[in-house]
């Protein structure tokens, strides 16, 4: 039997088995980016710019490349399992810790994870009518969340390998529709002839950051990165740029192909788009590729997320069970468990719906958190001893990434700062209960 010395792996001080490289980690922040959006994303945005939401794109892409170059330089510095709550609990302590944490897991992991279930399950209900049945519906669920549980349990590299498989298969049509598609664009349709007002530029830039929102997700298997020091800001450039890329064909081409019929198409403008410049079998295409894609972001959810739940369980953040490591697949295989359990009954009650409106606040939080961690980090001289990636300009990048930020935080409605509020103060609660506990014993 092959050890983990033998296939070029370790073991880290965790107990985790560093097994993701460069090209499994920049596929892993692709999937999880390129999610069940983008196949809706161009309809919406058109219907709130016009032709000019391709200046949103270009606003969002230089806003998001300054948030993840923050990630990147704290990828480097942090090579411990968490993501961004493993940066923010290193440079401000258990409390910001476990607040990045449930943020993590919790407000943009699970919740997320069990409506891309759902949009799932719903879309086999429209293509095949016996998954309406909500008894067969259940079933699938069930079957969905434990089948990528055990994928992930298994081992990293069969869930990475997953992931990986999966990116793949969404970005195949996606390619082919931008590449093939673009004999079919009529150029008038893309002339912007009027200038949005900033309200609709922000909130279409705003709509844009939670598209382009996911490749945090990935950087919580930091613990299983082979060399984080150089792997993680070289996946971060590569994936991102990669997506960045395909954002901006994918509008081009469905705004170039529907025109002003794509007002029409906001449920599925990409199979309007394919149906339109390919026939029947363009749109059977594209569906595939969804329902790819939508398979793709729940298993790269269940890789990654329930390594936050670890490292604060790690950290004595959560009940220590959750750092349990399997003796025999070296994955952290009791927080996998309940993870994929919570996300499937959120999925299955639909319950989460009403909080369903928290993540994009939660995750800009995160965004927040990792940028001022950088100076923090810097400050303190964390793993001065490694070879760190470093960005030039010194304090400017992470300070512009936090108002960047903050700026997309205004723009939220009061029921999405309400329901921030009130996550971050049960959280905050639970803090302090479990330390007056712990004192106690």
């Amino acid at each position: 039997m092959s050890t983990p010395s033998d296939l070029g792996t370790s073991v880290t001080e965790e107990g985790l088995l560093r097994a993701i490289g460069t090209r499994s980690l920049s596929l892993g922040i692709i999937n999880m980016i390129i999610g069940a959006g983008i196949f809706v994303l161009p309809g919406i945005v058109a219907s709130l710019l016009g032709p000019a939401a391709i200046l949103a794109y270009l606003i969002c892409s230089i806003a998001v490349a300054l948030v993840f170059l923050c990630f990147a330089e704290a990828g480097s510095r942090v090579s411990r399992s968490g993501g961004a709550y493993a940066y923010i609990e290193e440079a401000f302590g258990p409390f910001a810790g476990f607040i990045a944490a449930n943020l993590l897991w919790f407000g943009w992991g699970a919740l997320a994870n069990a409506a891309v279930a759902i949009a799932l399950a719903e879309m086999l209900a429209a293509a095949f009518p016996l998954f309406a049945n909500s008894a067969v519906k259940s079933a699938f669920l069930v079957a969905l969340f434990g089948g990528l549980a055990w994928i992930n349990i298994i081992g990293v590299k069969s869930g990475a390998r997953f992931a990986s498989i999966n990116t793949y298969g969404k970005l195949i049509p996606l390619a082919v529709l931008v590449v093939f598609g673009a004999f079919f664009v009529q150029w008038d349709h893309i002339v912007i002839t009027s200038m949005p007002s900033m309200d609709n530029l922000g909130a279409g830039t705003l709509l844009l950051v939670f598209a382009f929102g996911g490749a945090e997700i990935a950087l919580n298997s930091g613990g299983e990165i082979k060399n984080p020091e150089r792997t993680v800001p070289l996946a971060l450039l590569i994936g991102i740029g990669i997506v960045f890329v395909l954002y901006l064909s994918i509008q081009t081409v469905a705004q170039g192909v529907l025109g002003g019929d794509l007002l029409n198409h906001l449920e599925a403008p990409l199979v309007a788009t394919a149906e339109r410049a390919f026939g029947p079998w363009g749109k059977t295409f594209l569906l595939i590729g969804a329902g790819i894609s939508l398979i793709g972001v729940s298993g790269g959810h269940i890789l990654s997320n329930p390594r936050a739940l670890f490292a604060a369980a790690r950290d004595g953040l959560l009940p220590k069970k959750l750092a349990e490591v399997h003796p025999k697949y070296k994955t952290p295989a009791m927080a996998i468990a309940v993870y994929s359990v919570l996300a499937c009954g959120f999925a299955l009650s639909g319950s989460f719906k009403t909080l369903a409106i928290v993540s994009s606040g939660s995750v800009l939080l995160l965004y927040l958190g990792t940028s001022l961690a950088v100076l923090k980090l810097r400050r303190d001289g964390q793993s001065s001893d490694k070879q760190l990636f470093v960005l030039p300009f010194g304090p400017v990048i992470p300070l512009l990434s936090s108002a960047v930020v903050v700026w997309l935080l205004s723009n939220m409605t009061a029921d999405e700062a309400i329901g921030l509020g009130i996550l971050v103060a049960s959280a905050s609660v639970l803090f302090v209960v479990q330390r007056i506990v712990r004192k106690s014993k």
